[in-house]
């Protein structure tokens, strides 16, 4: 009997806003807008796949 394992494609990031530097962490196929919790600066916007990221990437988690 052969087992498939199935690969976790997706992934999480690390951002910090641009406007008052809070870091936090938003999902790569985001199917809404992510606001920043603090100064609430789109971060993230969909577009069908993965999200459109207008914040800087500070780490890639698993």
């Amino acid at each position: 009997m052969v087992s498939t394992i199935r690969e976790n494609r997706s992934k999480f990031y690390k951002v910090k806003c641009p406007d008052c530097e809070n870091e936090q962490t938003i999902f790569e196929k985001a199917s809404t807008v992510v606001k920043c919790v603090v100064c609430g600066r789109d971060l993230a916007t969909p577009t069908g796949g993965k999200a459109s990221l207008k914040a800087d990437i500070i780490q890639e988690l698993q």
